[in-house]
């Protein structure tokens, strides 16, 4: 079930100058295979005139030297003198644009593991990746100098790497790229968790529940929140909007004094605000996530509406940050949009248990033993998506690493509870080398005595089709009459728990390791690795927290409502195989 995945990503513009002493060690292994280095020493890096003109008489950049270790591929240039570059990590993957020199004739192959394509022509070097590339996951970019003389840059790529531009690398890191002339000035409002030096946000993201009334002014919800400082008369301007792949950030410039109130809705969201003059005006076909924007007076302020192409609620399908003025005495409220964002709060320690479940009559082979009974643990077979020299989906985050990280969390929260929970996996491993031979010992665990069988998977989609991929969904097949019960149960609670946008139930492919099994069985896709918004949910240890605790609670509630194989016969299987 699983597709190749590229991640879309929003992208971090890095800017790259040479005139001052690199500071640090560069990490760099010399005599590393397929590059041939001498020697390496500090970098010092010389004076390089910035936007030389390119000639035919200036020097190529190109032919760069490969070597692959596992999953990363290092890629190394020679920078020859008068060079200047900007490096810029991208949804599509690292471009490199040159200056004052001559890019080597265009080409399309592929340099490795973790580079799936390399072209290069018309001022720009492009590797794309089959993964997202954040401000410092995904990359790493040095310079060093070899005992020749020679410079190099230094381009380490692959999911597992992090570290970004190094300190031998100078230049100036923006937190994103505007894709629109609006979107130029919506920079001042930073994205989640990417704030600037010294930049606070005043109120952050949705509480799990709303906060309309009494709230504590002290701690402010995005539902509602006032503008510090004394109030003043404030025409309100025309929103600021800022594009990128799978999601739309709308700001508003609100002044001292002034207050507003989301309510979320099936068609969108409503902002009413308040000390703030507000004139009619509005626009339509804003975004793919944002349909029209709209602007009410009233008797005291007015209203904002938001016209969102997917419904919001109080935890999902939008993100709201109030933020300091960055100039004057304007504060920015900042409205994230997009059906991908889903709940990505902290769980308080009360909200991390599961009730217990009660200990159920152990099932007996004849009637002779059925004549003594027993009360045992309920099992569960909770399976983590492949593991060991098979990734799965390669996007945001790796597949097999997310999965086991969800797995162990619900055996933390059902063991407790009193159930007795059987992991096909607790470390990076397959069960087999051979994969249908693999997923068919996965299914076998399911043994005589379960109740319940849940595999856990990351989802993912070809490039072309990636930002319509978001979500959680949860797939049975006609293995057990119980099944399709089980799912349900999964996927109202992972729903219910993580704020998700919710694909629903799917029973349209025949799936081995639920095929296979004889007892109720369930695969869950808690998200989309190759979203460029969902793939920040996987990523982010709040949500899998909720994660876990939704499908913890789905089991539960299986087994107390009697969803579990001793209340059903397994039907003759008509699946295809």
């Amino acid at each position: 079930m699983k597709r190749t995945a590229i991640l879309l990503s929003s992208g971090l513009l890095f800017t790259v100058a040479t005139g001052s002493q690199a500071q640090g060690a560069t990490p760099f292994t010399p005599g590393a295979p397929g590059i041939s280095v001498p020697s390496l020493a500090p970098v010092t890096p010389g004076t390089i005139p910035a936007g030389a003109a390119v000639s035919d008489s200036a020097p190529t950049f190109g032919s760069p030297r490969v070597s692959n270790q596992g999953s990363v591929t290092r890629v190394v240039f020679d920078l020859p003198s008068g060079v200047t570059y900007t490096l810029i990590p991208t949804f599509g993957g690292l471009r490199l644009d040159v200056q004052g020199a001559r890019i080597q004739p265009a080409v399309s192959a592929k340099l490795g593991v973790s580079v799936s394509e390399y072209r290069a022509g018309a001022g720009q070097a492009t590797l794309v990746t089959p993964y997202p590339l954040a401000p410092t996951d995904g990359w790493r970019a040095s310079e060093a100098s070899l005992a020749t003389g020679k410079r190099v840059l230094i381009l380490e790529l692959g999911p597992g790497v992090s570290g970004g531009a190094a300190s031998s690398v100078h230049g100036q890191v923006l937190t994103s790229v505007a894709t629109t002339v609006a979107a130029q000035s919506v920079l001042n409002a930073p994205l989640p968790g990417a704030l600037p030096p010294g930049d606070q946000v005043i109120s952050s993201v949705p509480l799990p529940a709303p906060i309309l009334e009494g709230s504590n002014p002290a701690q402010p919800s995005a539902l509602q929140g006032s503008v510090p400082g004394p109030a003043r008369a404030a025409l309100l301007s025309t929103p600021r909007v800022g594009k990128s792949p799978g999601q739309t950030r709308v700001v508003l410039d609100l002044p001292p004094g002034s207050s507003y109130r989301i309510t979320p809705g099936p068609g969108g969201l409503s902002i009413t605000l308040t000390g703030v003059t507000v004139g009619a005006q509005q626009a339509t076909a804003v975004s793919p996530e944002l349909r029209a924007w709209t602007y009410t007076p009233g008797p005291q302020g007015g209203t904002v509406t938001l016209s969102t192409a997917a419904r919001t609620t109080e935890r999902s399908g939008w993100r709201a940050q109030l933020l300091p003025p960055s100039s004057g005495d304007l504060s920015r409220l900042a409205i994230d949009l997009s059906p991908a964002l889903a709940d990505r709060t902290p769980l308080s320690s009360a909200q991390r248990t599961v009730q217990a479940v009660a200990p159920q009559v152990a099932a007996r082979a004849t009637a002779l033993l059925a004549l003594s009974t027993s009360l045992v643990r309920p099992r569960v077979v909770i399976d983590a998506g492949h593991g060991g020299k098979d990734p799965g989906a390669v996007g945001a985050v790796i597949e097999k690493e997310v999965t086991l990280a969800v797995a162990l969390r619900v055996r933390d929260l059902l063991v407790p509870a009193g159930v007795d929970v059987i992991l096909t996996r607790d470390t990076d491993r397959e069960l087999n080398p051979v994969k249908n031979t693999d997923l068919q010992m996965r299914a076998a665990m399911g043994t005589p005595g379960t109740a319940l069988f849940v595999s856990i998977h990351v989802n993912s989609m070809a490039p072309a089709n990636a930002l319509r991929g978001y979500g959680v969904e949860t797939w049975w097949n006609p293995n057990h009459a119980r099944s399709s019960a089980l799912a349900a149960l999964l996927q109202g609670n992972l729903v219910a728990q993580t704020g998700a946008f919710d694909q629903g139930l799917k029973n349209t492919q025949s799936l081995s390791v639920l095929r296979n099994s004889r007892v109720p069985a369930a695969l869950v896709e808690i998200g989309f690795a190759s979203h460029p918004v969902d793939g920040q949910n996987l990523q982010d240890n709040n949500y899998l927290d909720r994660v876990a605790l939704g499908l913890a609670q789905g089991i539960r509630e299986a087994l107390v409502s009697g969803v579990t194989a001793d209340q059903g016969a397994a039907p003759a299987l008509t699946t295809k195989r």
